[in-house]
């Protein structure tokens, strides 16, 4: 854990899930609260997701799960309660939100050596011929923290809000001001060290060293879903790792990134992937139809948002 400390603000850092977490807090709590141990505990909820339920780890609980998935398995409580966020996220969306998508993305070259820094091409190219997806009806004993998968699953994008959430829940036992972010999901509560509402920049997902949007926000989760980082060229195919799971590809068309504002880290990162499947055509009238506040940039740079996201609007780029 890195910790710096200025005259109003006390923030650490570690990695974990991919990402930089960062947690901020005004220094007013100092003479409160251990600053440190709460900081501590917090990073070690994004860990124990981490280990829990990685993708890249053939020995993680999630993935010996994912190699038999139709039997029983006993899981840690962790991965045990993000699996029934998963299906009830599922369900809450229809299946716009499929986690089954591991053999999509591996299928298209997405695995752990996958350097997309290097604009890697790899073999793999979209299926041409694709079986309707039956519905997931995964089952659960929590008397015993089993799970019978049924199909394997991926948890990256709703596990890393799940951190957010929990970590957000143990500060917030102690404190009323902080944040915590960890690649562009964040939960903003009270106060920003200077006394007014945490102020949050939208990254330009075309590489732009400007923010495309600055949002003003207090006891707000904010998620963004980009393909900014995440692409790569499969065969003669660009695609990325948003997948539809209606057509098991690449999904999106016209879109660069969404994000989206709510009460919750968690349901706002699944509601950026609903809003980005919908495509530039549909997003606004998804977005409306929803009551989402969401903004969006599409692959030419336009940035476009919701009637519910306008309160939050602090500034957006021309």
């Amino acid at each position: 854990m890195r910790v710096e400390q200025l005259s109003d603000t006390w923030t650490a850092s570690s990695r974990a899930m991919a990402s930089v977490i960062t947690i901020t807090m005004a220094q007013r709590a100092s003479g409160e609260v251990d600053l440190d141990s709460s900081a501590q505990r917090a990073f070690d909820v994004f860990r124990d997701v981490e280990v829990a339920a990685t993708r890249f780890d053939p020995s993680s609980p999630l993935m010996r799960a994912n190699s038999s998935p139709r039997r029983w398995h006993r899981v840690p409580p962790v991965l045990f309660r993000a699996l029934e966020e998963a299906h009830s996220a599922y369900q809450r969306t229809s299946g716009l939100f499929d986690p089954r998508v591991v053999k999509d993305l591996v299928s298209l070259g997405y695995d752990a050596s996958l350097n997309f820094a290097a604009g890697e091409v790899r073999v793999g190219a979209p299926a041409e011929v694709l079986s309707e997806r039956a519905p997931w009806w995964p089952l659960f004993r929590a008397h015993k923290n089993d799970v019978w998968l049924g199909e394997p699953v991926e948890l990256g994008g709703i596990g890393k809000g799940l951190a957010v959430r929990w970590a957000s829940e143990i500060l917030s036992s102690q404190l009323s001001d902080f944040l915590v972010e960890a690649g562009g999901d964040c939960y903003l509560a009270g106060r920003a060290p200077d006394g007014g509402p945490w102020r949050v920049g939208v990254e330009d997902p075309l590489g732009g060293t400007t923010p495309v949007a600055v949002l003003s926000l207090s006891d707000r989760a904010v998620a963004t879903s980009s393909i900014r980082l995440r692409h790569w060229r499969a065969g003669e195919h660009a695609v990325h790792h948003l997948i539809d799971p209606r057509t098991r590809r690449s999904g999106g068309e016209g879109l660069s990134a969404v994000t989206v504002v709510g009460s919750d880290p968690a349901n706002a990162e699944v509601d950026t992937k609903v809003l980005f499947l919908a495509g530039r055509e549909n997003i606004a009238q998804v977005a409306l139809g929803h009551g989402l506040a969401a903004l969006w940039c599409d692959v030419q740079g336009r940035v476009s948002y919701s009637p519910a996201m306008a309160p939050y609007l602090e500034w957006q780029r021309s």
